[in-house]
């Protein structure tokens, strides 16, 4: 069987407790069971030391995953679990720093202007491409073999590890690490935020290359993100499923992106970036009044900032006393977690199912 491989983040005071607890078990936090449980024996995970921003070591995993919250490491539980032998290990100062990869990396060269570097160590576990994996391998053990001894910081190797929300500023923390400081990108007040096309493309381009026609808005065909005007997609319908009323074709037409299989929608999703989230919510409200039976994902997407006003809206008594409330159908996907879900899972789009939304909706 093929081996993956996988992105395993930890901050220096991790890793040391990792080796001092026999280097024999691997966790992550309980958000990512449903990403563990697709790891398998022989699949490696590339170990990266945030703060310090370096490659550090291999594991391979050696049996199934299992939860498990005997204390191994002081400040977490990382209660997600499974069995590792070491491959690799370097010593800090030998570990490969990341910024020396970076011409051969994907990540570093496909990064949207929008986006920074970092936005790939920003939660673990991931899969890595096989030609990134490729070269960091080769980099590690070519490391192991002629050792070169650079001095690092180790105020950020010693770090605690913690997640925060600050205010206006949403900083997105690594799994068991802090924030990349040297290149990180938070947006304040609107400071490279993304666009309504840039999140809409970003939809549209997740569906087409998992394989379903598409369609967006009506009035948005002639819109375009970076030269890429929506309308012109191959996959693109420009008439919608006919086994639908005229009421029902009148609300679904205005819907931002629908993920189609043949006539099936298989997802729905309204992007609310500057304009009332209520509108939005009311489109999918009249979807699952005229057509109960339908099994659709529907998902409201937009900024962090604007979660808890999703939250209230959904929560007018408008929408929690239909027949079965809104809130069972509809959930909230934040920006930031449509980006970096997009970058980690590249060119393994193709082989992904709808259900991989379950994982950063809310």
């Amino acid at each position: 069987m093929e081996r993956s491989y996988w992105l395993d983040l930890f901050t220096g005071k991790t890793w040391v407790e990792f080796l001092a607890a026999g280097g024999k078990v691997s966790g992550f936090r309980k958000s990512r069971w449903s990403v563990v449980q697709k790891m398998k024996p022989g699949d490696w995970l590339l170990c990266y030391v945030t703060g310090v921003s370096r490659w550090i070591g291999i594991l391979e995993v050696v049996g199934d995953p299992y939860q498990d919250s005997t204390p191994i490491w002081v400040d977490e539980e990382f209660p997600c679990r499974f069995p590792v032998k070491v491959v690799l290990a370097l010593p800090p100062e030998a570990a490969v720093p990341v910024k020396l990869l970076g011409p051969k990396l994907s990540y570093f060269k496909d990064a949207p202007a929008s986006m920074s570097w970092t936005g790939h160590f920003r939660g673990s576990p991931a899969r890595e491409k096989p030609m990134d994996a490729q070269v960091i391998i080769e980099a590690l053990f070519e490391a192991q073999q002629n050792p070169v001894s650079r001095p690092f910081n180790e105020a950020q190797w010693n770090k605690m590890p913690k997640s925060y929300d600050s205010g206006d500023d949403i900083v997105t923390v690594p799994e068991g690490g802090e924030p990349e400081t040297e290149e990180v990108q938070v947006s304040p007040k609107g400071l490279d935020a993304p666009t309504h096309e840039e999140i809409q493309w970003l939809l549209l381009r997740m569906g087409s290359e998992m394989g379903f026609d598409l369609w967006v808005a009506k009035n948005d065909r002639k819109k375009s993100f970076q030269g890429h005007e929506f309308g012109q997609l191959t996959n693109m319908k420009h008439k919608l499923p006919a086994q639908f009323d005229e009421a029902t074709n009148k609300t679904i037409e205005l819907i931002d992106v629908l993920w189609l299989d043949g006539n099936a929608i298989v997802a729905a999703f309204e992007v609310e970036h500057t304009t009332s989230i209520y509108s939005g919510l009311l489109r999918m409200a009249d979807l699952v009044a005229m057509q109960p039976n339908l099994n659709i994902r529907l998902f409201i997407v937009a900024s962090d900032e604007r979660r808890e006003k999703v939250l209230e809206e959904i929560g007018r008594p408008t929408f929690c006393k239909m027949k079965t409330p809104l809130r069972e159908h509809c959930r909230f996907i934040p920006y930031s977690e449509l980006r970096k879900k997009h970058e980690q899972l590249g060119d393994y789009l193709h082989y992904m199912k709808p259900e991989f939304l379950d994982e950063i909706a809310e």
